[in-house]
């Protein structure tokens, strides 16, 4: 068994070769879906010295995985709602991901609240206390303050200089926190299959699963090599938000958190997460948040999303409104619909209860069938690690295979150590300790006008990130597909790499 690094790179050879050996014997863990939490399994399993074959029907990352804020979350939402243990299990994850294990992907950063006349002192006091606990919270986990540092109280200078459209009508400064927030979520995803696979875990996208059942499935190469019966001791549903069409017993009740992508120059150079109350709730808000590509991410909603489950849930007008009228009520001039570049939506995997789906738990669930099959869905991003050692766990628990202990709070991914001297800052965010291997893969030039991925990065996807099409490029190992003119540009660089 190797270690993280050694052995990652996927790549269309690598899944022939190990396409090949899919009916040599049972394998001892079949993990179901490529999202976060399907690649935490596979790691998880790996890691403990477990056969593993992780099957994926399009892409890693390809559904809610890559919709998310791009926030790593200290919990503290949740102790609105009275959910301390939730919290606590948030916080101590987000600590995880930013000292141990993704260093390189995690960052911190600021999220500041304007006090303007629409937040009421009494709500003003509510959310320093909210802000107070999520210190406690990082103390609780252990998350050294020079990685998050403290909340507190700022001017009105200091809110203009870190949000420069704020309205300074009525401002009486903000209050300020500090939360993690990812590179890039799909990213996080690749790293995950990546350092599995180091483990000897076999990742095989364009894979589709049928007959999954607690000894095992059909897989089928969408790519055309056939279809291949696997024998399993061990399978885990880890397909999320289409965890009841695998088994169909599990009864979900899907939301939709919708974003927009906007220029970051509508927002002046914003240089914190703009957080806006959602008026009428005590919970909610609204959030302005930094993106790469000279970008600004705003979201989130919470619509109830009935209905078959499409493969990529679309943001509605009613939704784009919602966010564009919360956003603007905080600046100086409201954002217009003809500055959003871009918008995507993503589907939670909720546990169907009663109650809107705001107020679900975000709790992630473990469920066994009869048959020893195990799903997991429920969750967050933030937590997809304890969620994947939760599931192995239940599963070893039915199938009495003997393992090791689980290494996955100290097991860095993929990219985490020094990064190389000289290397381009944009490859050393993106890639960490790998940012040396991607600048030798090719040209460090945009691969078209206004777009900051370069060449190389392109290549490095395609031979040690399992990049099979364009779509695999543009849409999940880069995120020039957010904008749709920026993709249309960048779409004959990924056909020429491919």
């Amino acid at each position: 068994m190797t270690g993280p690094g050694a052995g990652s790179a996927l790549n269309a050879d690598r899944r022939e070769r190990e396409l090949a050996t899919l009916e040599d014997g049972p394998v001892d863990v079949l993990v179901v879906g490529g999202g976060v939490t399907g690649a935490g399994v596979a790691l998880d399993a790996a890691s403990r010295g477990l056969s593993v074959i992780l099957a994926e029907r399009h892409d890693l990352a390809f559904g809610t995985s890559r919709w998310s804020s791009k926030l790593v979350h200290g919990g503290l939402r949740y102790l609105a709602s009275g959910a301390v243990g939730i919290a606590h299990e948030s916080a101590v994850e987000r600590g995880i991901l930013m000292t141990r294990t993704a260093p390189h992907l995690v960052s911190a950063m600021p999220q500041v609240v304007p006090l303007l006349p629409s937040v009421s002192r009494g709500r003003a006091g509510l959310i320093r206390a909210g802000f107070l606990a999520g210190d406690a919270l990082r103390a609780a986990a252990r998350t050294p303050r020079s990685s998050l540092p403290r909340s507190r109280r700022i001017s009105e200078a200091e809110v203009l200089r870190l949000a420069p459209t704020v309205s300074v009508a009525g401002l009486r400064g903000g209050l300020l926190a500090w939360d993690g927030q990812l590179v890039d979520d799909a990213r996080l995803v690749v790293a995950l299959a990546r350092t599995a696979a180091s483990f000897g875990a076999r990742v095989l996208t364009r894979c589709a699963a049928s007959e999954v059942g607690g000894s095992g499935a059909v897989l089928t190469d969408g790519l055309g090599s056939g279809e291949y019966r696997v024998r399993a001791r061990m399978v885990v549903n880890a397909t999320g938000v289409w965890a009841g069409e695998v088994a169909g017993d599990v009864r979900l009740r899907p939301s939709r958190g919708t974003h927009l992508v906007l220029s970051d120059a509508v927002f002046g150079g914003l240089r914190c997460g703009l957080t806006v109350p959602v008026p009428g709730s005590a919970s909610r808000f609204v959030f302005a948040l930094p993106a790469p590509e000279g970008r600004v991410y705003v979201g989130l909603t919470d619509e109830e999303a009935p209905g078959p489950v499409p493969d990529v849930p679309q943001p509605t007008e009613a939704e784009i409104d919602f966010l564009l009228e919360t956003v603007s009520a905080a600046l100086a001039a409201p954002v217009r619909r003809a500055d959003v570049r871009g918008a995507f939506a993503g589907l939670r995997p909720l546990l169907r209860a009663g109650g809107s789906t705001a107020d679900l738990s975000r709790r992630h669930a473990v469920l066994t069938r009869g048959d020893g099959l195990v799903t997991v869905v429920g969750g967050k991003l933030t937590t997809y690690r304890r969620m994947a050692q939760d599931a192995l766990d239940a599963a070893l628990a039915v199938s009495g295979v003997p393992a090791g202990p689980c290494r996955t709070a100290r097991l860095p991914l993929v990219g985490a150590g020094p990064v190389p001297a000289g290397v381009p800052a944009r490859l050393a965010r993106r890639y960490g300790a790998e940012a040396g291997v991607v600048a030798a893969c090719g040209s460090g030039d945009p691969v078209a006008p206004g777009v900051e991925t370069t060449e190389a990065e392109l290549r490095f996807a395609v031979t040690h990130e399992g990049a099979l099409d364009v779509g695999d490029l543009l849409d999940r190992r880069c995120r020039v597909g957010l904008v749709a003119q920026d993709r249309a540009a960048a779409l004959p660089a990924a056909q020429s790499v491919l």
